[in-house]
Formats: C-alpha cells, sequence, structure tokens
C-alpha cells in the first residue's frame, strides 16, 4: 500500500466501475448510506481511500441524487471523507439496453460456457455506446488536466478504454475483466466483435483470473483484429499501442470472514438454522448451495447429484438434507424466469419422491440473505457445493473456506471455475456428471474427520496467503510500472 500511495501523489488514481461502493438509500430516520456486499468493493476501497482518490460509478441508489454536489459528487465516507464518488446517471432506457440487455443478455451468455443462447440487438449496442461514452466523459471530467492512472472493472466498460486513450493519451490505463473469455470460435459470432476488442486494446493492462483466459483473449485478438500479439511476453500492439495481459486470480477478505464468522450474531443466527431445519431426531447433515439464481451455477446439476445419491444410498434419507440460499437474479430476463420454473418442478418431484412424514430432503430458500445468514449457512455445511458451469472464480468457494475457522466441512468444487486452479484440496467435480456428483456426495459425507480437517487446513493456506489485498496490490504494482515507463 505504501508503494501505491507514494506513486500516486504525483498522479490521480481513477476507479471505474458499474457498480458504486455506496448507495444512498431512504429511511425513517433520514438518509443512509449502504455498502453492498461486493468482493470489488473490499478489495479496491482500501486503495482509493490510501490515495485519495475518486471512485466513478453508475449512482443507482434511491437517494443517491439528494447527497451529491452539483459536479454529482459525494465524499466517502460522509463522515470523514476519504476519497471522491463520481455518480453517473442514466435514463431507463440507457440502464435496459447497456446493463440488461448488451451487458447481461448478450456479452454475459456469450462469455460462460453454459449453452444459453445470447441475445444481440442493435438499440442495446448503441445504448452500451452512449453509455461507455458517459463514464469517459466522466473520468475525463474528474482527471481533467492531471496525470492520472485509470483502473476500470468489467464487461460493462468494454468501450471505454480506447474512448479515454484516444482523448488523453498520456493515461495509464488497467481494466480487470471478472467473467471468463470465451474461446474465438464462441466470440466470433458477437456482431460488434471488433468493436469490442479495440475497445479492449486501449488498455495499457488488461486483467483476467487465469491464465487460460488471457490466452483465449490472444487467439481471439490474433484471428479478429488487425494487431500483433506477442504470445512470449503476452502482449498486443494495435496502431503502435502495447496492451499487456496478465492473469491476477481474485480472492477474499480472509480474516475479515474468519473474523466475523466467530462473531455472537453468526452463532446466533446459526443455532436458529440448526433448529428450523433439524427435521427429525436422527443425526443430521446438511449439504449446503449458495449463489445466485443464474443458469451459470449449476443449480438443476446440483439437484440432479442429489437426487441420484437418495436413490442410491436409501438409507440417508431423514438423516441429509440439502439447503440452498439462492438469491433471486434478473428475473424480468426470460432465461432467468425459465430457471426459476425448471428449478421449482425439480425441487417438487425430489420432494415427493424421496420425503417422508417427518422429512423434506430439499429445501430451497429464495431470498437476499442478509451477511450474517450467509455465513451461518457457511458454519452450518457439513458439505458446500459449488457446481458452476463456468465461472471466472467464484468467491463463493473461497468465503467457505474462510469462514470454517472451526477447520470442518467439505468443499465440492466444479472443475470449471477458476477457483478449481488454486483449491486443489476441494472435492473437484465435473458438474454435467450426475453420477460423478453423486459419488462426490457420498465421499464427503462420508469422509473421516481426520481427512476432512487436513483438506480445509490445506484450503485455508491458499486463500490466507491469497487474499482480495494481494490481488488488489498485484494489479496496482504492475499499473505503476506501466505508468512509471510512461514519465
Amino acid at each position: 500500500m505504501e508503494v501505491v500511495s507514494k506513486a500516486a501523489s504525483t498522479s490521480k488514481v481513477v476507479v471505474v466501475s458499474n457498480r458504486e461502493p455506496v448507495i444512498h438509500e431512504l429511511t425513517a430516520r433520514g438518509i443512509k448510506a449502504v455498502r453492498p456486499a461486493s468482493g470489488l468493493v473490499t478489495g479496491l476501497e482500501p486503495i482509493v481511500r490510501a490515495v485519495h482518490g475518486t471512485w466513478v460509478a453508475h449512482g443507482s441508489g434511491p437517494a443517491d441524487r439528494h447527497v451529491v454536489d452539483n459536479h454529482d459528487r459525494v465524499g466517502v465516507p460522509s463522515e470523514h471523507p476519504e476519497y471522491v464518488l463520481r455518480r453517473v446517471w442514466l435514463t431507463r432506457r440507457e440502464e435496459d439496453g447497456y446493463y440488461y440487455g448488451l451487458s447481461n443478455n448478450a456479452l454475459w451468455p456469450l462469455s460462460h460456457i453454459a449453452y444459453t443462447r445470447p441475445v444481440f440487438c442493435r438499440d442495446d449496442w448503441e445504448q452500451y455506446e452512449a453509455v461507455n461514452e458517459k463514464f469517459c466523459d466522466a473520468v475525463l471530467d474528474e482527471v481533467g488536466e492531471d496525470r492520472a492512472m485509470v483502473f476500470i472493472q468489467d464487461y460493462h466498460l468494454g468501450l471505454l478504454p480506447r474512448m479515454l486513450k484516444n482523448r488523453r493519451p498520456d493515461l495509464t490505463i488497467a481494466q480487470f475483466w471478472h467473467i471468463p473469455w470465451p474461446n474465438r470460435e464462441a466470440f466470433r459470432i458477437f456482431p460488434w466483435a471488433e468493436e469490442l476488442l479495440d475497445g479492449l486494446l486501449g488498455n495499457d493492462l488488461l486483467g483476467f483470473h487465469v491464465q487460460y483466459h488471457c490466452n483465449n483473449f490472444l487467439d481471439t485478438v490474433d484471428r479478429g483484429i488487425e494487431a500483433k500479439v506477442d504470445y512470449e511476453h503476452f502482449r498486443v500492439f494495435r496502431g503502435g499501442h502495447p496492451t499487456t495481459v496478465r492473469p491476477f486470480p481474485i480472492s477474499v477478505d480472509f480474516h475479515q470472514i474468519e473474523h466475523d464468522s466467530d462473531a455472537s450474531g453468526v452463532a446466533c443466527r446459526l443455532k436458529e438454522l440448526q433448529a428450523e431445519f433439524a427435521q427429525t431426531p436422527l443425526k443430521q447433515q446438511f449439504i449446503v448451495g449458495v449463489d445466485r439464481i443464474d443458469y451459470t451455477k449449476g443449480i438443476l446439476e446440483r439437484l440432479r447429484g442429489f437426487d441420484l445419491l437418495l436413490q442410491r444410498h436409501p438409507e440417508l434419507k431423514g438423516h441429509v438434507t440439502f439447503l440452498n440460499f439462492s438469491a433471486p437474479s434478473r428475473t424480468h430476463v426470460e432465461a432467468y424466469r425459465e430457471l426459476n420454473d425448471k428449478i421449482d418442478d425439480l425441487v417438487d418431484d425430489i420432494n415427493w419422491r424421496h420425503q417422508t412424514e417427518q422429512w423434506v430432503p430439499v429445501q430451497f430458500l429464495r431470498a437476499h440473505h442478509d451477511y450474517s445468514t450467509v455465513l451461518a449457512a457457511y458454519r452450518l455445511a457439513d458439505v458446500l457445493m459449488v457446481t458452476s458451469l463456468h465461472d471466472g472464480m467464484n468467491l463463493v468457494a473461497k468465503e467457505f473456506v474462510a469462514s470454517r475457522s472451526d477447520e470442518l466441512g467439505s468443499l465440492i468444487l466444479s472443475r470449471y471455475t477458476g477457483a478449481a486452479r488454486e483449491l486443489k484440496d476441494a472435492l473437484l467435480v465435473n458438474p454435467y456428471d450426475t453420477d460423478g456428483l453423486a459419488d462426490r456426495l457420498n465421499q464427503a459425507l462420508t469422509m473421516p474427520e481426520s481427512d476432512r480437517i487436513q483438506r480445509m487446513q490445506r484450503l485455508r493456506q491458499v486463500v490466507a496467503q491469497g487474499d482480495i489485498y494481494h490481488w488488489g496490490t498485484r494489479i496496482f504494482q504492475e499499473v505503476l510500472q506501466l505508468h512509471r515507463g510512461g514519465e
């Protein structure tokens, strides 16, 4: 952090994201600042605070407009401001086209191998362009005439780097793409492929979670746009401008999650969950899932694996309960509505075939669960299942590991997550292989406690050593190196 602060003394630091780090809400007691649960905020806010930087983001809170000044700025935190939040306002049409349309109905399914067809609409693309231009104006307004380092987040702002570089070639620009990058055969169906690639090649540094996604990006560029790719140094030259491409595996705040999980409030919530779901006097084990309801998360595949486990091991009936803590997501998008219907049908079918008078095998808990409930769910789990069909990283797996200071609990983890490349002591699975899922579940439920503890100890060491601060520091050190090179 000291290195970052020293370098930032001569240059501004600007972070840009769709999601804002603080939302202002109206309450009975007045306006309240709420910090949304976000690994991104956890990793970047300490850096922005340390350098007294600026964070540019979409203002989406109901009271956001009430607290900004004439330049749409607000100090954070409000009592003793350490950085500036600059809000960008979007119309309903802009948000529908840029966020729900192009970002989440096109780029999201395009980037994830989950066999959901992306939807391409010219108007959505035009809104995406317009909103990226709005963000560009806001960033340049904040930078003024100063030298600056700009750090852009995710796939919502894929055109912003080139827009900034065209207007201010002296800026040092980096971007982290938080989702997978597809192979070139998948990406080539995107109607605006060349425009998006050109936008991203406005960056000086472009980061992905894993090397595989870096390789996919370089291969896509090599075959899809006029540019020179240097595979030896993982660099692309477009119009003479170099873009360095690097892997930076994101993580969680290990020590904070560990501390919070041991708090008395979480212990009380854990007792409530145990009392609520201990349906019989028999010894109970809990299989737990925690995720957004999204077709990339493999929720149906997870349920089918549990169903097959009960078919193969009827002696487990009454002894094992499956709990899925699921946050509703993008419910006005057709693909998500269809997924919810399929989940309900499958849960009803499993419960109808396996339940007894005292015991229901699956409890699907659809709600926006608060932080203490999520931590209690992690502590409740004898087995946590992460069965993503495709995931850039998956922080649920790392949060679970960080929460288990008791060194108990088993992690079943999809091979198709970025986390699987680091968490090698998890029980790795192919979520499409229902037989394999059932086998892994049985292995996790019957594993000797000594083996379970040893695996968890090694997992915790990995996550503790590569926490969110390590991620943020590594990226900023690389950005600073590029920044100094441009001086």
